[in-house]
């Protein structure tokens, strides 16, 4: 049984994206008091927590415990599961491409299709 139903769906709960969350929202909360209380010094300290927190869920990310893009197996959905395929980069991925990692790509050189017309495919059953 799951909890949102009876279909499973990867959400994407990593550590990286709990702990830059959390840091996020003290960093905002900062931010929110500083406004409240009209004081700059405390509004910087909330943008640059805001800041901390881009950075450590970019370095969780880059260590492994982010997710790449799209679904995982469903034995990787846990937040405590380590990504193992981190190291060589995920296809796509600007935080990875950011720190200089490419990941493996499957794109092959896209062969010329010949024009058909109208673009319509014409199906004939001879079986009675």
């Amino acid at each position: 049984m799951f909890i949102h139903g009876d279909d499973p769906y990867d959400l994407g709960h990593t550590l990286a994206g709990w702990t830059g969350v959390t840091v996020a929202t003290l960093g905002s909360g900062l931010c929110g008091l500083g406004v409240i209380v009209p004081s700059g010094t405390i509004v910087g300290v909330g943008v640059g927590v805001l800041v901390l927190a881009l950075l450590v869920t970019w370095m969780l990310h880059l260590a492994g415990w982010g997710k790449p893009s799209g679904p995982r197996p469903v034995e990787q959905w846990g937040w405590r599961v380590r990504d193992v395929s981190a190291r060589a980069g995920h296809p796509g991925c600007l935080g990875c491409r950011l720190a200089g990692r490419r990941g493996a790509t499957n794109e092959e050189p896209a062969a010329e299709a010949e024009p058909s017309g109208t673009g319509f495919e014409v199906i004939t059953s001879t079986s009675a």
